[in-house]
């Protein structure tokens, strides 16, 4: 059961840093404003999922 929590907490890490990562190329590239502040809204909903997942997570598990 702890090893289903650690790859789905490991997917969620990867997703924030894709996002993160495609809105600052977006900016260095002189992007759409907009583009840039929704995958930063991306982003920070990412953050709060993964979050609230690795909270549950250590609450299921007993730790």
């Amino acid at each position: 059961m702890a090893t289903v929590f650690n790859v789905i907490a490991v997917i969620f890490m990867f997703a924030v840093v894709v996002v993160l990562v495609r809105g600052l190329v977006n900016m260095m590239r002189g992007g759409s404003g907009n583009t840039s502040n929704k995958l930063m809204q991306a982003r920070i909903m990412l953050q709060f999922v993964a979050l609230v997942f690795l909270l549950l997570a250590l609450y299921l598990t007993g730790r």
